[in-house]
Protein backbone atom coordinates (compact mmCIF):
# COMPACT_ATOMS: atom_id res chain seq x y z
CA UNK A 1 0.00 0.00 0.00
CA UNK A 2 1.74 3.26 -1.09
CA UNK A 3 0.18 5.41 1.48
CA UNK A 4 1.18 3.10 4.18
CA UNK A 5 4.76 2.75 3.29
CA UNK A 6 4.66 6.79 2.90
CA UNK A 7 3.17 7.50 5.93
CA UNK A 8 5.08 4.86 7.98
CA UNK A 9 8.17 6.11 6.63
CA UNK A 10 7.61 9.66 6.93
CA UNK A 11 7.24 9.31 10.43
CA UNK A 12 10.41 7.36 11.32
CA UNK A 13 12.47 9.79 9.38
CA UNK A 14 11.09 13.02 11.23
CA UNK A 15 11.49 10.92 14.69
CA UNK A 16 15.01 9.84 13.54
CA UNK A 17 16.01 13.09 12.77
CA UNK A 18 14.38 14.69 15.44
CA UNK A 19 16.88 12.69 17.96
CA UNK A 20 19.84 13.23 15.71
CA UNK A 21 19.91 16.50 15.91
CA UNK A 22 18.98 16.48 20.01
CA UNK A 23 21.53 13.57 20.57
CA UNK A 24 24.52 15.45 18.72
CA UNK A 25 22.99 18.66 20.45
CA UNK A 26 23.30 17.50 24.18
CA UNK A 27 26.71 15.56 22.84
CA UNK A 28 28.16 19.00 21.80
CA UNK A 29 27.43 20.83 24.81
CA UNK A 30 29.17 18.59 27.41
CA UNK A 31 29.62 14.97 26.74
CA UNK A 32 30.76 14.31 29.87
CA UNK A 33 27.34 14.92 31.86
CA UNK A 34 25.75 12.99 28.29
CA UNK A 35 22.96 10.54 29.31
CA UNK A 36 20.89 8.86 26.34
CA UNK A 37 17.34 8.41 26.20
CA UNK A 38 14.36 7.87 24.08
CA UNK A 39 11.97 10.38 23.54
CA UNK A 40 13.14 14.56 23.61
CA UNK A 41 10.87 16.91 25.32
CA UNK A 42 10.38 20.52 23.44
CA UNK A 43 9.58 24.14 24.39
CA UNK A 44 6.01 23.55 23.03
CA UNK A 45 4.76 20.43 25.11
CA UNK A 46 7.09 18.37 26.72
CA UNK A 47 5.38 15.06 25.12
CA UNK A 48 5.39 16.33 21.73
CA UNK A 49 7.40 13.89 20.09
CA UNK A 50 5.23 11.01 21.95
CA UNK A 51 1.92 12.84 20.66
CA UNK A 52 3.16 13.01 17.18
CA UNK A 53 4.35 8.72 17.61
CA UNK A 54 0.39 8.17 18.89
CA UNK A 55 -1.05 10.29 16.10
CA UNK A 56 1.06 8.93 13.38
CA UNK A 57 -0.17 5.51 14.51
CA UNK A 58 -3.47 5.80 14.95
CA UNK A 59 -3.69 7.31 11.69
CA UNK A 60 -1.90 4.72 9.94
CA UNK A 61 -3.86 1.62 11.90
CA UNK A 62 -6.86 3.70 10.37
CA UNK A 63 -5.66 3.66 7.14
CA UNK A 64 -4.63 0.04 6.88
CA UNK A 65 -7.95 -1.48 8.92
CA UNK A 66 -11.09 0.82 7.90
CA UNK A 67 -9.54 3.08 5.13
CA UNK A 68 -7.95 1.11 2.83
CA UNK A 69 -10.15 -1.93 2.23
CA UNK A 70 -12.61 -1.73 -0.26
CA UNK A 71 -15.69 -2.22 2.41
CA UNK A 72 -14.18 0.57 5.05
CA UNK A 73 -14.09 -2.52 7.46
CA UNK A 74 -11.22 -5.36 7.79
CA UNK A 75 -13.71 -8.64 8.13
CA UNK A 76 -15.54 -10.86 6.33
CA UNK A 77 -19.54 -10.69 6.85
CA UNK A 78 -19.01 -13.77 8.95
CA UNK A 79 -16.55 -12.32 11.29
CA UNK A 80 -13.46 -13.45 10.34
CA UNK A 81 -10.83 -12.10 8.65
CA UNK A 82 -10.33 -12.85 4.87
CA UNK A 83 -6.95 -13.79 3.12
CA UNK A 84 -6.36 -10.40 1.41
CA UNK A 85 -6.31 -8.49 4.65
CA UNK A 86 -4.08 -10.44 6.64
CA UNK A 87 -1.46 -7.95 5.74
CA UNK A 88 -3.55 -4.77 7.03
CA UNK A 89 -3.58 -6.84 10.80
CA UNK A 90 0.17 -7.36 10.41
CA UNK A 91 0.83 -3.93 9.47
CA UNK A 92 -1.46 -2.31 12.29
CA UNK A 93 0.08 -4.46 14.95
CA UNK A 94 3.57 -3.02 14.01
CA UNK A 95 2.07 0.68 14.85
CA UNK A 96 0.14 -0.70 18.09
CA UNK A 97 3.76 -1.25 19.00
CA UNK A 98 4.93 1.75 18.72
CA UNK A 99 1.93 3.62 20.37
CA UNK A 100 1.76 1.29 23.67
CA UNK A 101 5.83 2.40 23.88
CA UNK A 102 4.70 5.87 22.98
CA UNK A 103 1.60 5.88 26.03
CA UNK A 104 4.03 3.90 28.66
CA UNK A 105 6.47 6.27 27.72
CA UNK A 106 4.63 8.85 29.24
CA UNK A 107 2.89 7.30 32.24
CA UNK A 108 6.69 6.26 33.41
CA UNK A 109 7.72 9.85 33.40
CA UNK A 110 4.65 11.46 34.93
CA UNK A 111 5.04 8.53 37.86
CA UNK A 112 8.66 9.32 37.53
CA UNK A 113 9.61 5.61 38.23
CA UNK A 114 13.35 4.77 39.20
CA UNK A 115 13.63 2.40 36.41
CA UNK A 116 12.27 5.03 33.61
CA UNK A 117 14.94 4.48 31.65
CA UNK A 118 15.47 0.98 31.13
CA UNK A 119 11.70 0.26 30.85
CA UNK A 120 11.62 2.98 28.23
CA UNK A 121 14.23 1.16 26.13
CA UNK A 122 12.70 -1.96 27.01
CA UNK A 123 9.49 -1.03 25.27
CA UNK A 124 11.23 0.63 22.38
CA UNK A 125 13.00 -2.79 21.77
CA UNK A 126 9.94 -4.44 22.41
CA UNK A 127 8.25 -2.89 19.60
CA UNK A 128 11.42 -2.93 17.29
CA UNK A 129 11.51 -6.23 17.63
CA UNK A 130 7.63 -6.54 16.77
CA UNK A 131 8.46 -4.53 13.44
CA UNK A 132 11.16 -7.48 12.36
CA UNK A 133 9.31 -10.38 13.41
CA UNK A 134 6.12 -8.71 11.38
CA UNK A 135 8.21 -8.21 8.14
CA UNK A 136 10.30 -11.56 8.25
CA UNK A 137 7.17 -13.62 9.13
CA UNK A 138 5.18 -11.47 6.27
CA UNK A 139 1.87 -13.79 5.36
CA UNK A 140 2.74 -12.59 2.12
CA UNK A 141 5.29 -14.09 -0.02
CA UNK A 142 8.37 -11.03 -0.52
CA UNK A 143 9.64 -12.39 -3.90
CA UNK A 144 11.85 -10.60 -6.48
CA UNK A 145 12.26 -7.15 -6.22
CA UNK A 146 9.71 -6.70 -3.04
CA UNK A 147 11.51 -9.56 -1.06
CA UNK A 148 15.03 -7.61 -1.36
CA UNK A 149 13.36 -4.34 -0.42
CA UNK A 150 12.48 -6.23 2.91
CA UNK A 151 15.29 -8.05 3.70
CA UNK A 152 17.55 -5.13 3.32
CA UNK A 153 14.71 -3.28 5.62
CA UNK A 154 15.29 -5.81 8.35
CA UNK A 155 19.07 -5.27 8.28
CA UNK A 156 18.49 -1.83 9.50
CA UNK A 157 15.76 -2.67 12.04
CA UNK A 158 18.13 -5.31 13.47
CA UNK A 159 20.26 -2.57 14.02
CA UNK A 160 17.81 -0.26 15.59
CA UNK A 161 16.54 -2.76 17.57
CA UNK A 162 20.26 -3.92 18.78
CA UNK A 163 21.19 -0.30 19.59
CA UNK A 164 18.12 0.27 21.77
CA UNK A 165 19.26 -3.05 23.85
CA UNK A 166 22.44 -1.48 23.92
CA UNK A 167 20.71 1.68 25.26
CA UNK A 168 20.13 0.61 28.68
CA UNK A 169 23.77 -0.83 29.51
CA UNK A 170 25.24 1.92 27.84
CA UNK A 171 23.40 5.37 28.98
CA UNK A 172 25.97 7.26 28.62
CA UNK A 173 27.56 6.47 24.78
CA UNK A 174 26.96 8.76 22.32
CA UNK A 175 27.76 5.93 20.01
CA UNK A 176 24.82 3.84 20.77
CA UNK A 177 22.27 6.73 20.24
CA UNK A 178 24.02 8.13 17.57
CA UNK A 179 24.12 5.18 15.23
CA UNK A 180 20.03 4.51 16.43
CA UNK A 181 18.75 7.74 15.40
CA UNK A 182 20.77 7.42 11.85
CA UNK A 183 19.24 4.02 11.40
CA UNK A 184 15.50 4.89 11.96
CA UNK A 185 16.58 8.18 9.76
CA UNK A 186 17.63 5.07 7.11
CA UNK A 187 14.20 3.03 7.86
CA UNK A 188 12.58 6.44 6.75
CA UNK A 189 13.93 7.15 3.64
CA UNK A 190 14.31 3.16 2.60
CA UNK A 191 10.18 2.91 3.59
CA UNK A 192 9.38 6.01 1.85
CA UNK A 193 11.45 4.74 -1.08
CA UNK A 194 10.17 1.62 -0.94
CA UNK A 195 6.54 2.99 -1.19
CA UNK A 196 7.45 4.65 -4.23
CA UNK A 197 9.59 2.42 -6.61
CA UNK A 198 7.25 -0.26 -6.00
CA UNK A 199 3.57 0.21 -5.55
CA UNK A 200 4.31 3.26 -8.02
CA UNK A 201 2.83 2.26 -11.39
CA UNK A 202 5.97 3.14 -14.27
CA UNK A 203 8.64 2.94 -11.22
CA UNK A 204 9.08 -0.88 -11.37
CA UNK A 205 12.61 -2.06 -12.97
CA UNK A 206 12.25 -2.84 -16.79
CA UNK A 207 10.81 -6.07 -17.17
CA UNK A 208 9.06 -5.94 -14.01
CA UNK A 209 5.71 -5.33 -13.42
CA UNK A 210 2.44 -4.74 -11.15
CA UNK A 211 0.50 -8.14 -11.62
CA UNK A 212 -2.97 -8.13 -9.69
CA UNK A 213 -3.33 -11.54 -7.81
CA UNK A 214 -6.53 -13.47 -7.54
CA UNK A 215 -6.72 -12.56 -3.76
CA UNK A 216 -6.92 -8.48 -4.70
CA UNK A 217 -3.85 -7.83 -4.32
CA UNK A 218 -1.15 -6.16 -6.54
CA UNK A 219 2.46 -7.82 -6.62
CA UNK A 220 5.83 -7.25 -8.32
CA UNK A 221 6.47 -9.49 -10.83
CA UNK A 222 9.21 -9.65 -13.41
CA UNK A 223 9.07 -11.49 -16.94
CA UNK A 224 12.06 -13.52 -17.01
CA UNK A 225 14.76 -14.72 -14.56
CA UNK A 226 17.14 -12.02 -16.06
CA UNK A 227 14.81 -9.31 -15.44
CA UNK A 228 14.49 -10.59 -11.71
CA UNK A 229 18.08 -10.47 -11.48
CA UNK A 230 18.60 -6.97 -12.61
CA UNK A 231 15.69 -6.18 -10.45
CA UNK A 232 17.22 -7.46 -7.04
CA UNK A 233 20.74 -6.40 -8.40
CA UNK A 234 18.92 -2.28 -8.58
CA UNK A 235 17.83 -2.67 -5.27
CA UNK A 236 21.01 -3.74 -4.00
CA UNK A 237 22.81 -0.77 -5.26
CA UNK A 238 20.07 1.35 -4.44
CA UNK A 239 20.53 0.60 -1.26
CA UNK A 240 24.64 0.64 -0.96
CA UNK A 241 24.54 4.20 -2.66
CA UNK A 242 21.68 5.18 0.10
CA UNK A 243 24.71 3.65 2.90
CA UNK A 244 26.93 6.33 1.31
CA UNK A 245 24.41 8.89 1.06
CA UNK A 246 23.09 8.93 5.09
CA UNK A 247 26.57 8.11 6.18
CA UNK A 248 28.05 11.28 4.34
CA UNK A 249 24.42 13.01 5.70
CA UNK A 250 25.39 11.77 9.41
CA UNK A 251 28.73 13.11 9.60
CA UNK A 252 28.20 16.18 7.83
CA UNK A 253 24.86 16.80 10.48
CA UNK A 254 27.41 15.99 13.02
CA UNK A 255 30.43 18.09 11.94
CA UNK A 256 27.89 21.30 11.89
CA UNK A 257 26.19 20.57 15.04
CA UNK A 258 29.38 20.23 16.56
CA UNK A 259 30.48 23.84 15.30
CA UNK A 260 27.10 25.39 15.97
CA UNK A 261 27.10 23.99 19.59
CA UNK A 262 30.38 22.61 20.72
CA UNK A 263 32.69 24.33 22.84
CA UNK A 264 35.36 26.99 21.56
CA UNK A 265 39.20 25.70 22.56
CA UNK A 266 41.78 28.72 22.72
CA UNK A 267 45.57 27.51 22.18
CA UNK A 268 48.09 29.65 23.76
CA UNK A 269 51.61 29.52 22.16
CA UNK A 270 54.51 28.31 24.78
CA UNK A 271 56.74 31.80 24.28
CA UNK A 272 53.27 33.28 24.98
CA UNK A 273 52.69 31.35 28.23
CA UNK A 274 56.06 32.22 29.23
CA UNK A 275 55.65 36.19 28.65
CA UNK A 276 52.40 35.98 30.57
CA UNK A 277 54.08 34.07 33.83
CA UNK A 278 56.87 36.22 33.44
CA UNK A 279 54.36 39.13 33.88
CA UNK A 280 52.26 37.43 36.37
CA UNK A 281 55.73 37.30 38.56
CA UNK A 282 56.08 33.56 38.28
CA UNK A 283 59.96 32.42 39.05
CA UNK A 284 61.22 29.55 38.23
CA UNK A 285 62.18 26.91 41.01
CA UNK A 286 65.64 26.38 41.96
CA UNK A 287 67.48 23.66 40.16
CA UNK A 288 65.01 24.39 37.06
CA UNK A 289 67.43 24.14 33.94
CA UNK A 290 67.01 26.33 30.92
CA UNK A 291 67.20 24.41 27.52
CA UNK A 292 67.37 27.94 25.54
CA UNK A 293 70.03 29.56 27.56
CA UNK A 294 72.13 26.23 27.40
CA UNK A 295 71.88 25.48 23.95
CA UNK A 296 73.19 29.41 23.76
CA UNK A 297 75.62 29.03 26.22
CA UNK A 298 77.14 25.86 24.54
CA UNK A 299 77.19 27.28 20.86
CA UNK A 300 79.24 30.47 22.46
CA UNK A 301 81.40 27.83 23.76
CA UNK A 302 82.24 26.02 20.61
CA UNK A 303 82.71 29.12 18.79
CA UNK A 304 85.40 30.44 20.80
CA UNK A 305 87.23 27.02 21.30
CA UNK A 306 87.23 27.14 17.03
CA UNK A 307 88.59 30.21 17.53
Amino acid sequence: MLEGHQLLGFGFFVIGLWHLFNHTKLHALGSKSYTSTLWFPTTISRYMELHFIMASCTIFIAMELFIAPIHHQPFDPDGTIPTTHLHNFEHSSMAMSFLVYAIFAIVLDMKCTMAQHELTHFLGAIAFTQQFLLIHLHSRDHVGPEGQYHLLLQLLITVSLATTLMGIGFPKSFLVCFVRSVSIVFQGVWLMIMGFLLWTPGFQPKGCFMHLEETEEYVVKCSDDEALHRAVSLVNILFSFLVIGVTVFAMSFYLVMLRRYGGKVEYVSLVKEEHYREEDGFVKPKGTIDLENNMDDDESQKKSMQE
